[in-house]
């Protein structure tokens, strides 16, 4: 992204580094000139064939778009001109990103057609401990900026030991340039929450959006345990063995934040300064407060490639997952809890405790000696990069009663400062029991 003058000494940093350049290229000659031409538009080795599929289990198209935030960001100086909403952007929407976007199952023609289409935040998948998945990555470029051709990568946050060509880090691994695919493999050991992004420029394609969210469910899944509340529970945040882990319904909420100059200068061909930094917004899941509260989206429709919006809200189109939380009485409700922001952030639930099971993919007692580090908090503190997991138990009511979630740092509920609340708040709606169906998938509210 960056024009960069540099000496024309060879200096020992220098010479290391292309030393491990030849030695890259040479490793990786075999993989990229025999592959990106075919028509699957999957990039692999032959010494590979065994672990990538032809099939994903999911397709990611990498690319540029545009989404909804209210309120204004004013261009200092200017007389009614503003970062926010930016005057390129189409009907109904107001600010440029990068993104992901899920395109499993379309053809290839519907595939390249997403250009422009991302959205926010990146899909949600999760995996099976054990399990093996592959991710298929394309790269549709940036149409409004045709002058970028920058790469893309998938880089799973946390993942302990990746395979380096598989790790999405650039310096160390396949960089997927415009126009071409490649299929990551993975197998986690490791359950718990994660996050995964771009890791080419990527303070840049971090902050633009190209930022997601995966967890991986532990193998104890599925074996009924009676924990100590006396209720049986099947499905767990980690492999804790007495049900202690044990919940009813699972909820991801992705913390991000978004700097509308950052936004406006990508779109009109300008380079901010990054060290002016000063986030306009804090969102969840790609959405601030009260759009937070809006129902998910209705999906992709494999037909046409057109991500469908939520009923009613068709500025959140290109914003497709919910953070409204609803449970029942005596419900164990697993929170996991990402932030991917610049700063640290302290979310808090006054009314209600949450027991915090554990931390950057790590269950907080000791499978050495059984040491039991969990703790219970009304405040939940995440640092950048940090992942958090915490459960808590809805009360008994008669009728719907609303608590609220929100960031303990107030200039974060608000949307660009104006008036009102919102930023990174959402509501947790307790039901009487009978209100509400299981729940099959996470970020879903099913009524009977």
């Amino acid at each position: 992204m960056r024009k960069t003058i540099r000496s024309r000494k060879l200096n020992r940093r220098d010479f290391l580094k292309l030393g491990g350049g030849v030695l890259t290229g040479a490793a990786l000659t075999r993989l990229l000139p025999r592959t990106l031409g075919q028509s699957g538009l999957v990039a692999k080795a032959d010494d590979y064939s065994q672990v990538v599929s032809n099939v994903p289990d999911l397709h990611l198209a990498g690319t540029d778009g545009w989404i909804y935030l209210p309120g204004e960001v004013p261009i200092p100086g200017s007389v009614n001109q503003f970062y926010q909403p930016d005057n390129y952007a189409p009907n109904l929407l107001t600010t440029y990103m990068f993104g992901f976007r899920d395109v499993t199952g379309l053809s290839d023609d519907l595939v390249f057609a997403q250009k422009m289409k991302c959205q926010a935040t990146a899909p949600l998948f999760w995996v099976n401990e054990g399990q093996e998945y592959r991710i298929q990555l394309t790269n549709l470029g940036l149409q409004m900026r045709p002058d970028l051709i920058d790469e893309h990568t998938v880089h799973w946050h946390g993942f302990r030991n990746a395979w380096p060509i598989f790790d999405g880090e650039p310096h160390s691994s396949v960089r997927v340039p415009i126009g071409r695919s490649l299929t990551y493999f993975y197998q986690p050991f490791h359950p718990g929450t994660y996050m995964y992004h771009c890791h080419v420029e990527e303070t840049e394609h971090v902050h633009m959006g190209m930022t997601g969210s995966v967890f991986v469910r532990p193998a104890q899944d599925g074996t009924p345990i009676v924990a100590a509340n006396g209720k049986t529970y099947d499905r767990f945040a980690y492999n804790c063995g007495d049900g202690s882990t044990g919940y009813d319904r699972e909820f991801v909420l992705n913390l991000t934040d978004l700097w509308a100059e950052a936004h406006w200068a990508d779109s009109h061909v300008q380079l901010p300064d990054w060290t002016d930094f000063n986030a306009d917004y804090y969102l969840l899941n790609g959405r601030v407060y009260p759009d937070t509260v809006a129902p998910n989206g209705l999906g992709l429709d494999t037909n046409t490639g057109i991500l469908q919006p939520p009923p009613g809200r068709p500025e959140l189109q290109y914003q497709p997952l919910s953070s409204l939380i609803e449970c029942e009485s005596g419900d164990r409700v697993l929170l996991r809890l990402i932030n991917l922001t610049f700063g640290q952030h302290a979310m808090s639930l006054p009314g209600m405790k949450m027991r915090v099971v554990g931390k950057d993919a790590t269950h907080l007692r000791s499978s050495y000696d059984g040491t039991d580090y969990t703790y219970d908090t009304h405040t939940v503190y995440l640092g950048t990069g940090a992942t958090v997991d915490a459960i808590f138990t809805a009360p008994e009511v008669t009728e719907t009663q609303t608590y609220l979630f929100y960031n303990r740092n107030f200039d974060r509920l608000t949307n660009a400062g104006g008036q009102g609340y919102g930023g990174q708040m959402t509501e947790i709606r307790v039901h009487p029991a009978g209100t509400l169906a299981p729940q099959t998938e996470p970020n879903t509210n099913p009524r009977l």
